[in-house]
């Protein structure tokens, strides 16, 4: 064989590779198909006595929950403006409507095939029963309750003008693991998918062992009716807060500082340290969407708020997303894990007015993806994309020790000696 028949032969044969590669390989969307949630919750007829599906059909017997469900991020799944930035981007490909609008009713395409797992090659048509403004509704009452005209709960006992059936899924986290448990696909390689958040509880033993489950913190326990006129009995929140409510990022993270020596005297070399805990949260923290990430941050600052010394690290993960998914690092803190971060300075001999400032932030994004979601994929709306966690200054002359002291003291408030901030089931 002549060397230019091999070379030919082996671009032809290369081209072929990529040819294969990217029309039945590369990825298309950040995650595999699962079989729960590679199609949408069967469509739901309205239950005997009922007239409608509606979560405000719902709230005329369920009222306190409608109003929690509505301020929750459940609710705004669908409209949220971050998925529809991201939604854009990924060229609004079906299959992330299998959790932001998980009914067949709130969908406007049925999906009949899924050739080879490829979901851009996904074999769909009009779905007649389509339902646009109950696809508003996002992760609705039915998406959870609803099955085959029958409505399910936490309850045996349930006293209601329509079918109910006691599931004992809802006293698990079983009923969360549909959605929050994202899988890898073909050349996609993660420790945990995009959205993997329960797997990372899954393998938690010690955190199932204590009786934790998902909705010990996300759905916190409350004595009330389930519905008008019902009695008075345990129950669960409908709020789902999570990692866009800075609020449960701080329950979950608890910061501690110290410095060596503890009161440091002008010319003298002080280590900084401070020790970012995993202190209240059953999965990894930060957890969900891959761009979240903790930023640790040292300034010092003079009188006139001149930055005179800096150092940030990172908390996150880091991926590669062409052309394959594959994950470097995750430095992420696991369930009662903690990690310290070392920051050192000298204090000069003129230390009056100095300021040492360390700060912990959490991110939903960098300000390159917000500006790039802005830009390009329509990204609107106010909500925040970072959320300062922990902030103190400290003196570095003169009150340095009593500073710390009183953070430390002020950080171990409202927390357990084993970590748990949320009350277990």
């Amino acid at each position: 064989m002549s060397r230019g028949l091999k070379i030919g032969l082996g671009i032809v044969g290369l081209a072929a590779a990529i040819y294969v590669y990217y029309t039945e390989i590369k990825p298309v969307v950040i995650f595999g198909l699962r079989d729960e949630y590679a199609h949408a919750i069967p469509f739901q007829k309205i239950p005997e006595g009922l007239t409608s599906l509606s979560a405000e059909s719902c709230g005329q017997c369920h009222r306190e929950i409608y109003d929690e469900w509505k301020t929750s991020i459940h609710s705004k799944a669908y409209e949220d403006p971050f998925f529809q930035a991201y939604w854009k981007k990924d060229k609004n490909i079906w299959v992330c409507l299998n959790c932001h609008t998980p009914l067949e009713n709130q969908q406007p395409t049925l999906v009949k095939e899924i050739p080879r797992g490829r979901v851009e090659k996904a074999v769909q048509e009009p779905n007649p029963r389509y339902d646009p403004a109950y696809q508003k509704e996002s992760v609705t009452c039915a998406a959870c309750h609803l099955r085959d005209g029958v409505i399910y709960g936490p309850f045996e006992d349930s006293a209601a003008p329509h079918p109910t059936k006691f599931d004992p899924n809802f006293r698990t986290a079983q009923v969360c693991q549909r959605c929050h448990n994202v899988v890898s696909g073909p050349a996609q390689f993660y420790n945990v998918g995009p959205c993997g958040t329960y797997a990372e509880y899954e393998g938690k033993f010690f955190m199932q062992e204590r009786g934790f489950i998902c909705q010990s913190c996300h759905m916190p326990e409350i004595d009330r009716p389930v519905a008008t006129d019902s009695p008075i009995r345990r129950g669960r929140q409908h709020l789902w807060r999570g990692g866009h409510d800075p609020d449960m990022i701080q329950r979950a993270v608890a910061v501690q500082v110290k410095a060596d020596p503890p009161d440091p005297k002008p010319g003298q070399s002080v280590a900084f340290t401070l020790t970012l805990i995993n202190a209240g949260a059953g999965h990894k923290i930060p957890t969900g969407d891959p761009d979240r990430h903790f930023t640790v941050e040292f300034t010092v600052e003079d009188g006139q708020k001149q930055v005179l010394a800096e150092q940030q690290s990172t908390m996150g993960r880091w991926i590669l997303w062409q052309p394959a998914i594959i994950e470097f690092y995750d430095n992420r803190l696991l369930p009662l894990a903690s990690r310290e971060y070392r920051f050192a300075y000298r204090v000069p001999a003129q230390s009056e007015g100095l300021i040492l400032k360390a700060r912990v932030q959490y991110h939903i994004l960098t300000d390159g993806q917000h500006e790039m979601l802005q830009t390009k994929y329509g990204l609107t709306g106010t909500d925040p994309y970072r959320f300062l966690i922990y902030e103190r200054d400290f003196p570095l002359s003169g009150a340095f020790a009593a500073a710390l002291s009183a953070s430390n003291r002020q950080a171990a408030l409202g927390r357990q000696p084993d970590g748990a901030s949320c009350k277990a089931s």
